[in-house]
């Protein structure tokens, strides 16, 4: 009995769709601007936990035509968030830092270099501009 696997068609996304703790978004930006927050070293020779965290870090501005988003990249990403590249996001997830929204691409998701795109960025709409606060619901 052989079971088989429909893979689900992507629904693209735009940014300006993009909500706090949500996941699974396949989307595709243009980098506008990309800058490397830091670079970790594993001096020393020590295994430990350290060595297996994210050595290379940016910041990258994306965007399309309905708004931009701080995306961090991470190790290879980072290689391809070149100012101007047209990039699919698959699977990609919201992260909060400090209130704001953030665009991740974890080990579960995929960036993949595409077409450039024809779309102007609307960079008055930062999301990541918008602070959010963490409000507790209780249910009575």
């Amino acid at each position: 009995m052989a079971t088989t696997m429909t893979k689900r068609k992507p629904v693209f996304v735009k940014v300006d769709q993009l909500t706090p703790g949500t996941n699974g978004h396949t989307l595709t930006v243009k980098v506008v601007s990309s800058k490397p927050v830091k670079t970790v070293s594993n001096r020393g020779g020590r295994s430990s936990v350290l060595t297996a965290r994210p050595s290379r870090i940016a910041e990258c501005l994306v965007g399309d035509e309905t708004g931009t988003i701080i995306f961090t990249a991470r190790n290879e990403q980072v290689d391809l968030m070149n100012a101007g590249a047209t990039l699919t996001l698959r699977n990609a997830k919201i992260d909060m830092f400090k209130g704001s929204m953030r665009l991740a691409v974890d080990r579960w998701g995929r960036i993949e270099a595409t077409e450039p795109a024809d779309f102007e960025v609307k960079e008055d709409n930062n999301l990541s501009l918008v602070e959010y606060e963490l409000v507790n619901v209780v249910e009575e």
